[in-house]
């Protein structure tokens, strides 16, 4: 049944919108209780409120660790309406019933982010009060509503006028939902910094993250799939932050792909350019200018181009916009876009132009990726950085000229974002011809041959990246057979000595990373 609201308590850290919440409740006749710096706020507004220590009889001690855990407090919260033997134990024991709790919680995220403050300063911010309050009050939803966002102040004012009162069954136990998720946000932050402290880049025991819906989407994968994007509650970047200047809105694949697009072209460098189809590269470049880099990215494979996300590291100028209309493009990802480019593509109305915070382009990227695997969570640290090439262990006795030793970089670092089994060949400037996601290496090695004969893009002389170890040296052969004169991989076959073998006895360069780049 609806509840009409007679008395609250209100004990927030956010006292944003508090004193019109508490002015608006004491306009509906609402007797308001406020503990500490909320009833001097409060007070000093000119509203009429009892402290929790006028409420209790007893002070707020112990540097104000205890306040609000009393049976004044959590039984005038707790008790059931329903139960007779609830209200005549309340009456006995002086105990008023609290009919809504506004709670919001110790900044404990913004403190444990703050290199100045001490460990047990951080301690400090960890609230005890407040997430018992939102637990009694949600617990008892069915007789208390339960405020934890300053957001929802007005339409609580609003639906008790429309309820002579009242807040519906329905609103508090939507109140209640909402809740319980703000403790369990608030004390997987606790833990994760614990986590932090315990065991400093170690696998926690329990992974425990929280994300807020940021938005629903059309559809998944699939139409049939419903989706939706999520934030996380404390994120890290600001990727998310993402501005859509123009077109449709983006899909469950088009965020996947940016994402995907963003981090190679990150890779790659300023002014590079990134083509991604289906989170794989079909052309990337990194030229004097992102026009040639885009002219260059797109020449490798312009078929599977067709309906792509293309990435730039740098800004689109009306010459690259041009450029990029022929043929259909998803979403164009760069770090801004000259107002003669955004005229250019205006008529192009669902062709979706995104921009990122310029640090997101700048900062170092770590931390963690999971992948769910039914009721499992895989967990790994991210593939992050290339020290390997910093110095290549050149493993037959042809040496790379500098445009080679170029090629080798640019192809190992695109080879890394591609799906294994995967193959890039590329020159100095981007890529000749790609393979990827093929369960024989030896098929990546013939499709990307393949490819950049189709496009009639010059093999000969280029250089072959390979994101894992060649298992035999047929793959190898194929290459060189066509044109290829340098291969880096990470060797660690059992073959490779046969391997490396054959790339002496074919004349080529072949260059051992000891590390490789596997994306299954």
């Amino acid at each position: 049944m609806n509840r009409k609201v007679l008395r609250a308590l209100i004990s927030v850290t956010d006292k944003n919108g508090v004193v019109d919440f508490a002015r608006g409740l004491t306009d509906r006749g609402v007797q308001i209780i406020a503990s500490g710096g909320t009833a001097r706020a409060i007070r000093d507004a000119g509203i009429e409120v009892t402290g929790i220590s006028d409420l209790t009889g007893f002070p707020e001690c112990m540097d104000g660790r205890v306040k609000t855990l009393h049976p004044k407090v959590h039984g005038g919260i707790l008790a059931d309406r329903t139960k007779k033997d609830h209200l005549e134990q309340a009456a006995e024991l002086g105990i008023g019933l609290i009919d809504l709790v506004a709670v919001n919680l110790y900044r404990f995220r913004e403190a444990a982010s703050n290199p100045s403050l001490s460990e047990l300063d951080i301690v400090e911010q960890i609230d005890i009060g407040g997430p018992t309050l939102i637990r009694s009050a949600a617990k008892n939803h069915d007789s208390v509503s339960i405020v934890t966002d300053p957001s929802d102040y007005t339409d609580i004012l609003e639906e008790m006028d429309a309820n002579e009162g009242c807040v519906t069954d329905q609103t508090r136990r939507k109140l209640s939902s909402k809740a319980f998720h703000h403790t369990a946000s608030y004390d997987s932050a606790i833990s994760a910094w614990f986590d932090g402290i315990e065991a400093p880049g170690e696998m926690p025991d329990q992974r425990i993250s929280v994300y807020r819906k940021s938005r629903s989407l059309r559809y998944g994968e699939n139409p049939h799939q419903k989706a939706a994007l999520y934030i996380e509650e404390s994120p890290v970047g600001s990727f998310h932050l993402f501005e859509q200047h123009q077109g449709k809105e983006l899909s469950f694949n088009n965020i996947q792909d940016m994402w995907a697009a963003y981090l190679l072209a990150r890779d790659l460098g300023n002014n590079a350019c990134a083509i991604l189809k289906h989170m794989n590269p079909c052309g990337a470049a990194v030229c004097d200018t992102v026009w040639e880099s885009f002219i260059r990215a797109r020449k490798t494979d312009p078929v599977s181009a067709f309906g792509s996300v293309i990435s730039v590291n740098g800004i689109v100028d009306e010459e690259l916009a041009v450029a990029s209309k022929e043929g259909f493009v998803e979403v164009i990802l760069a770090r801004g876009f000259t107002d003669g480019a955004l005229e250019a593509l205006k008529k192009k109305k669902n062709l979706r132009l995104i921009t990122l915070p310029e640090q997101e382009w700048e900062r170092e990227i770590s931390g963690r990726v999971s992948r769910e695997a039914g009721p499992m969570l895989l967990v790994q640290d991210r593939d992050t950085g290339f020290p390997e090439i910093e110095s290549l262990d050149i493993v037959t006795s042809r040496k790379p000229s500098p445009e080679e030793e170029k090629a080798m970089r640019l192809s190992w670092k695109v080879v890394k974002h591609m799906k294994s089994n995967g193959i890039v060949i590329c020159d100095s400037l981007g890529t000749v011809g790609v393979g990827a996601g093929q369960m024989s290496r030896v098929d990546s090695c013939r499709i990307a041959v393949e490819k950049a004969r189709i496009e009639n893009m010059t093999i000969e002389g280029a250089t072959a990246g390979s994101d894992a170890f060649f298992p035999f040296p047929d793959g190898v052969e194929t290459l060189v057979e066509a044109g290829v004169r340098c291969i880096i991989q990470p060797g660690g076959s059992i073959r490779d000595d046969e391997v490396i073998a054959a790339a002496e006895k074919l004349g080529i360069t072949m260059a051992i990373t000891g590390r490789r780049h596997f994306r299954h």
